[in-house]
C-alpha cells in the first residue's frame, strides 16, 4: 500500500477507537488490511480504469467483527485517493439505517477523515412534481375527467381512482409540499400512502421526461436528491437499486460501475437478489384489458397528433401488432387454462404448473416467437412515440406537436412502452431456447382466482442461477468490489457463493470468527422432545408439548422460528389460552409491530414469545433480555415446490450431480446459522439455541451442518 494512505487509516482507526473507547479486535484489524490492500493493488491504466481481474475479495466475519467499521475504513480513503466512488449496497433497511444515522456520522465525527456521504434511492421513492399538479388541478375540478375522457379511462383501469378519502390526504400532500413541510420522499412521510395512491403520485424511468420537465430544474425531488449524490464520497444503496442500475446499463441512477468500488454487505442474499431481478412475469387478462385500451383511444391519440404526420404514421402502425396480440394472446390463454393440470403447493398461495427442466411445450413455445415479435413491433413504435412527445416538450427542439398535448399523454405512452418492455422481456425468455450445457431457465404458470369469480394466468420467467449475469453486468465492469456477510460459506466453504454469484474460483476468500465466547454464552439443544419433521402430526405435538413445558415461565424471551405458516398456525391454535395471551404471531402483526410490541412486554417485566417465518430468522436484533431462547422447529431446507430451486435441481441430477448435497444442505446450513445468529448479539448476552428436528442427529449430513454452527456448548438428547 501507498504509505501515506497506510498512516491514514491507522490514525483513523486509532480516533475512532478513543472516541469510542473501545479496544481493538482482531478480525476487524485482519479485515480492514485484507481489504486495503486488496483494494490497493488494484492496477489502473492513464484513464483511470482497472487492468486486471485481481479486484474482488469476500470476507465472512461473524457478530461482533465490526464489518462496517472495517470496510468504511479500509475503503474510503484509498477510493478518494483513487478519485473513485464508494457505493455500499445492503440487503435490508435496517443496516442502511445503521449505516446513515450511526456508523457513517460517528466515522466523520470521530476520525479526521473528511467526506460526504448520501442515500441513493429509486424513483419510485420520491414525488414526481408534475404528476402532483395534474393532481393538484383534478382536485380543484369539480368535473375532471371532462377534460380528456381517454385518459381519464386509463387512470382508472390503470391506476386505482381516489376515493373521498384518498382525496383528502392527496390535498394535505399538495399543501405540505408546496409549503415545504415536506421534501417529497416517501419515506419521510408521517401518514401512511397506499401504493395504489403513490401510483399517481410518483413516477419511473419510462415516463419521466427528465430535463424537459418544468419542474427539472429546482422543484424534483428525485434530482434534488440526484445533485446530493454527486457531491458524496460514499453512497449507500441497497442491492435491488445496484440491479436496477446495472439493468439500464450502469451509471443510470447510480455512478458508473467503471468508477466506482461497491462494498456488498450482507452478500449472502446478492445471487437471491439478481435472479428475482432478471425474472419475468406476464398476466394474460390483465395485459388483454391495457391492449384493448390502447386500440380504444387511438381515435383520440389521432386527434391529439394530428400535427405530425410522423407521429400520426406511429400510431397507425400500432393498429396490427395489437389486434395481432390480441388475437394470439386469447388463443394461448384458451390453450394452457383447458390443457394445464395445476397442482396445488404446500407454500403456495396460488396453483402452479411448472415445465420440467423449463423446457416449453413446443406449441407455447411457437406462439412465444410470434408474440415476441408481435411486442418486439409494439415497442418499437411506442418508443419512438414517446420521444417524440418528449422532444415536442424541448424548448430547444422544434417540432409540430403542441408542448402541452404532448406533457399530457408522454407519461400514459412512456407506461405503456414500460409494460410492452415487460411483456418483450417474458416472451424473449420463452421463445428463446437454453444454451447448450448451460442451466435452463426455469418457467411455470400460475393459475389467479380474483375476486367474483375471474382468473388470469400469469406466465413466469427465470434464470436459476445469476452467476453469468453478475458475471457480465457487475464483476467485468465495477472497478472492485468487497463482499461481506458474517454467513458467506455453507459448510464452512465458499464454493456455493462463488458458484452462486459468478465469481472466479481465485476469488481471495477470507474467514474471521466471531469474538464472541459461545461455549460460555450459550447452548445448543437438541431435546427428547424433537423428532423427525416428515411425521406432520406428531412434530407439531412434539413443538406444542415443548413450547408448554420450557417457554411457559414468567422470565420468557423467546423467538420460535417456523418453516411453514400453517404449522406455525396449528401450533398457535393448540396453545392453552395462558400461553395464548403472551405469544405474538407473524399473521397478526407486521414484522416492524411485532418487535415493538414484544420489547414492551419484556421491557415490562411480562414473559413474550415470537411465533416467526423465515422473515424473522435474519436482520432482526434483540440483544440481552430481549431474547435469550431460539426454537428453531425444523432444519430450513428450501420448499421443494419452489419452481426456481426445483428446475435447477432438476439440471443438476440430470448432469450427474446430487442436488441436495450441492444445493439443498448448503443452502440450509446458511440459513441454520442466520437463525441461531439471533441469540448472541453483545458479548455479554446469554441464553440457548433449541433444534426440534432429530434429523440433524440421525441424517448423514447433520454432523456437516452442526459443525457449520456456532460453537455452542451442546446438549443432545
Amino acid at each position: 500500500m501507498n504509505p501515506e494512505q497506510q498512516a491514514l487509516i491507522q490514525k483513523a482507526y486509532r480516533e475512532f477507537l478513543e472516541g469510542r473507547k473501545v479496544k481493538p479486535r482482531g478480525g476487524q484489524k485482519h479485515m480492514i488490511a485484507d481489504i486495503a490492500k486488496s483494494f490497493a493493488a488494484i492496477a489502473e491504466d492513464d484513464e483511470g480504469h482497472r487492468k486486471g481481474n485481481n479486484h474482488l475479495i469476500a470476507i465472512e466475519a461473524g457478530t461482533g467483527t465490526g464489518k462496517t467499521l472495517a470496510y468504511l475504513l479500509a475503503t474510503l480513503p484509498v477510493a478518494q485517493a483513487r478519485d473513485k466512488r464508494l457505493i455500499i449496497s445492503t440487503a435490508t433497511v435496517a443496516l442502511q439505517e445503521q449505516l446513515l444515522l450511526r456508523d457513517l456520522p460517528d466515522l466523520k465525527s470521530l476520525t479526521s477523515l473528511e467526506f460526504n456521504f448520501a442515500l441513493a434511492k429509486g424513483r419510485g421513492r420520491y414525488l414526481c412534481t408534475s404528476q402532483l399538479s395534474k393532481v393538484a388541478a383534478s382536485l380543484r375540478s369539480s368535473e375532471p375527467e371532462d377534460d380528456n375522457p381517454t385518459l381519464s379511462l386509463f387512470e382508472k383501469e390503470l391506476m386505482a381512482a381516489p376515493g373521498a378519502s384518498d382525496e383528502d390526504l392527496m390535498t394535505r400532500l399538495v399543501d405540505d409540499f408546496a409549503s415545504g413541510r415536506w421534501s417529497g420522499d416517501r419515506d419521510s412521510l408521517k401518514e401512511a400512502v397506499p401504493n395504489e395512491l403513490w401510483e399517481r403520485l410518483t413516477t419511473d424511468h419510462q415516463r419521466c421526461s427528465n430535463r424537459r420537465c418544468p419542474h427539472f430544474a429546482a422543484a424534483c425531488p428525485f434530482y434534488n436528491a440526484r445533485r446530493e449524490l454527486d457531491q458524496a464520497d460514499v453512497i449507500v444503496a441497497n442491492h435491488d437499486l445496484v440491479l436496477a442500475d446495472l439493468a439500464l446499463g450502469g451509471g443510470v441512477i447510480l455512478p458508473a460501475p467503471e468508477q466506482s468500488y461497491y462494498v456488498f454487505d450482507e452478500a449472502h442474499h446478492l445471487p437471491d437478489k439478481a435472479i428475482s431481478h432478471f425474472a419475468a412475469t406476464f398476466r394474460f387478462n390483465a395485459s388483454l384489458k391495457w391492449l384493448q385500451l390502447l386500440k380504444k383511444s387511438q381515435p383520440d391519440l389521432l386527434k391529439a397528433v394530428v400535427a405530425s404526420p410522423s407521429a400520426t404514421s406511429q400510431l397507425n402502425q400500432l393498429v396490427n401488432p395489437v389486434d395481432d396480440l390480441v388475437r394470439d394472446l386469447g388463443m394461448l390463454y384458451a390453450q394452457l387454462r383447458d390443457k394445464i393440470n395445476f397442482q396445488e403447493g404446500y407454500n403456495r398461495s396460488a396453483p402452479v404448473h411448472r415445465w420440467p427442466q423449463g423446457q416449453l411445450p413446443e406449441g407455447v413455445r411457437e406462439f412465444a416467437g410470434q408474440l415476441l415479435i408481435h411486442f418486439s413491433s409494439l415497442c418499437r413504435n411506442l418508443e419512438s412515440l414517446v420521444n417524440q412527445l418528449r422532444d415536442a416538450q424541448d424548448p430547444d427542439k422544434n417540432t409540430s406537436l403542441d408542448a402541452d398535448i404532448a406533457s399530457e399523454w408522454q407519461p400514459l405512452l412512456a407506461l405503456l412502452h414500460a409494460r410492452a418492455l415487460a411483456a418483450h422481456q417474458l416472451w424473449s425468455l420463452c421463445a428463446e431456447p437454453d444454451p447448450e450445457g448451460r442451466p435452463p431457465h426455469a418457467r411455470w404458470l400460475t393459475l389467479h382466482r380474483q375476486a367474483e369469480g375471474e382468473e388470469d394466468l400469469e406466465l413466469s420467467a427465470s434464470p436459476v442461477t445469476a452467476a453469468g449475469d453478475l458475471a457480465y453486468r457487475l464483476w467485468s465492469r465495477c472497478f472492485g468490489s468487497t463482499l461481506t456477510s458474517a454467513t458467506l460459506t455453507a459448510l464452512g466453504k465458499f464454493d456455493r457463493l462463488k458458484h452462486r454469484s459468478g465469481l472466479a474460483d481465485s476469488t481471495l476468500c477470507k474467514s474471521y470468527p466471531s469474538p464472541f465466547d459461545y461455549p460460555r454464552l450459550g447452548v445448543l439443544e437438541v431435546p427428547k422432545q424433537a423428532c423427525d419433521p416428515s411425521q406432520q402430526q406428531a412434530h407439531t405435538e412434539a413443538i406444542l408439548d415443548y413450547v408448554e413445558t420450557e417457554l411457559n415461565h414468567p422470565q420468557a424471551a423467546a423467538l420460535v422460528l417456523f418453516s411453514s405458516r400453517r404449522q406455525m398456525n396449528e401450533v398457535y391454535d393448540g396453545l392453552p389460552s395462558q400461553l395464548k395471551r403472551i405469544t405474538l404471531t407473524q399473521d397478526q402483526l407486521s414484522k416492524n409491530r411485532l418487535i415493538e410490541k414484544h420489547r414492551t412486554q419484556v421491557d415490562a417485566s411480562k414473559p413474550s414469545i415470537i411465533f416467526g417465518l423465515a422473515s424473522l430468522a435474519e436482520g432482526i436484533d434483540l440483544p440481552g433480555k430481549y431474547l435469550t431462547h431460539v426454537v428453531i422447529v425444523r432444519l430450513p431446507f428450501s420448499t421443494p415446490d419452489d419452481p426456481v430451486d426445483a428446475t435447477l435441481a432438476e439440471w443438476i441430477e440430470a448432469s450427474g450431480g446430487n442436488p441436495f448435497m450441492q444445493i439443498t444442505v448448503p443452502d440450509a446450513s446458511i440459513r441454520l446459522v442466520q437463525a441461531c445468529g439471533r441469540l448472541i448479539r453483545k458479548e455479554d448476552d446469554e441464553g440457548k439455541v433449541t433444534l426440534l428436528d432429530r434429523r440433524i442427529l440421525t441424517k448423514r449430513y447433520g454432523s456437516q451442518l452442526l459443525n457449520s454452527l456456532p460453537p455452542f456448548k451442546r446438549q443432545l438428547s
